[in-house]
């Protein structure tokens, strides 16, 4: 094939790349049964007067499957960063024993299970709608091209191609994250 089909090739599997890698940060911020750091990922923290992620001004680590602990390196910022926990929203409630904070992560009921569930297929299809929006731009790049219509076609088999094999890593991967949320 010529370097300018390969070029949209690229170009296209890289966008899709990164819907694998956006539904990736976001399947992680989604609770599932177990406490983990990626939790508090959201949570900016008012460090100095500027909005810093949480994990910039503190160490957190989990010391049991349903305990959160947060260790800031300055201990002046103990407040700001309960402050920050409780204003993201997260339905955490974070004890402060004056060295850490501590948040005890409530077992999810089957209600919210659900509805965790669902907001993953809903990140799920959202990275299916940038893979085939990677597809539609490469599809339109050949037709645009000055080759053969045997290319183009050959091309745009190979477009659809790689489209399949995202749409089937995003299925696996919300899957795997459906298993997760859903297992007491």
């Amino acid at each position: 094939m010529n370097e300018e089909i390969d070029f949209i090739l690229d170009a296209s599997k890289e966008a899709m790349d990164n819907a694998i890698l956006h539904l990736e940060k976001e399947l992680k911020s989604i609770r599932a049964g177990k406490a983990t750091p990626a939790m508090l990922s959201t949570v900016m923290v008012d460090y100095y007067g500027s909005q810093t992620p949480l994990s910039q001004v503190a160490n957190v680590n989990t010391p049991d499957a349903r305990t959160l602990s947060i260790q800031p390196w300055e201990k002046n910022m103990l407040q700001e960063i309960e402050k920050a926990i409780q204003l993201a929203n997260l339905g955490f409630n974070p004890m402060n024993n004056g060295d850490v904070i501590m948040i005890n992560v409530p077992p999810l009921t089957e209600e919210r299970r659900k509805i965790l569930a669902k907001q993953a297929k809903s990140e799920a299809e959202d990275a299916k709608v940038g893979v085939r929006n990677a597809r539609k731009d490469a599809n339109n790049e050949i037709k645009k091209l000055d080759t053969s219509e045997d290319m183009k076609k050959i091309a745009e088999e190979d477009v659809q191609k790689l489209t399949d094999n995202y749409v089937k890593k995003i299925d696996e991967k919300l899957a795997v994250k459906e298993k997760e949320i859903l297992t007491i």
